[in-house]
């Protein structure tokens, strides 16, 4: 049997290009894009992935036009109290990543809510990132770390981290043509495979998922050590 990511880490990148090209609104290609992960959530639950995590809004993205990012939010708040339900009936787990701090107030409540109703689910874990960067997510760490004393550990700062608990991502997957990280769980994705596709994101279906599974595939996971 082919290999199988457990955990799939996945930048979805495209939404503006994809309205753009179709003279839409930005927005709608955000909106066009949550649907799109909607349908990869049910792919990933019936393949048996144990563990997706997706980069829902960096730090870097209060950069946007205040129009944007208020639409943005507005899209987060109705599929937080739209979508979150069916996610508790297909068994999810719902966690979310990131400084909170900056987060509406009502986006906050509704996000412990999600994960207060999904908390006992032992079906796919979806971690989504909010107000998330890399590097502020180990400079938290480290200062938590110092803070408790240490031990300086990478599995003591490990534990620090957002991510803490989480196997780190066997795969990462990058829609729209970019080969970057973009400052996304840089600690985690220190072995991680990464598939990256030229397909922009509220485009990305069942088959662009089985592409990125069956180049996993054919990876050779060595992390540092030599080949079969």
């Amino acid at each position: 049997m082919p290999a199988l990511p457990q955990h799939v880490a996945l930048i979805m990148d495209g939404n503006g290009r994809w309205a753009a090209r179709r003279g839409l609104p930005r927005i709608e290609g955000h909106r066009r894009g949550a649907g799109a992960l909607l349908g990869l959530v049910s792919c990933a639950a019936r393949d048996g992935v144990k563990t997706l995590t997706v980069f829902g809004f960096s730090t870097e993205n209060w950069h946007r036009p205040p129009q944007e990012v208020e639409g943005l939010m507005a899209l987060l708040r109705h599929y937080l109290k739209a979508e979150v339900t069916e996610l508790h009936t297909n068994n999810v787990l719902l966690r979310v990543i990131g400084d909170r701090a900056a987060l509406p107030p009502d986006i906050v409540t509704l996000i412990q809510d999600a994960e207060a109703l999904t908390a006992g689910n032992a079906g796919l874990v979806l971690v989504v990132a909010l107000n998330y960067g890399g590097r502020a997510d180990i400079l938290r760490a480290c200062q938590r770390l110092a803070a408790a004393g240490g031990p300086w550990r990478e599995d003591a700062l490990a534990g620090h981290l957002y991510t803490a608990g989480l196997p780190p991502p066997d795969l990462l997957i990058r829609t729209a043509g970019e080969r970057r990280l973009s400052n996304f769980l840089l600690w985690d994705l220190a072995y991680t495979e990464l598939h990256f596709t030229d397909v922009l994101w509220p485009d990305f279906g069942e088959a662009d998922w089985r592409a990125a599974l069956a180049d996993f595939a054919r990876r050779e996971r060595r992390f540092g050590g030599l080949g079969t």
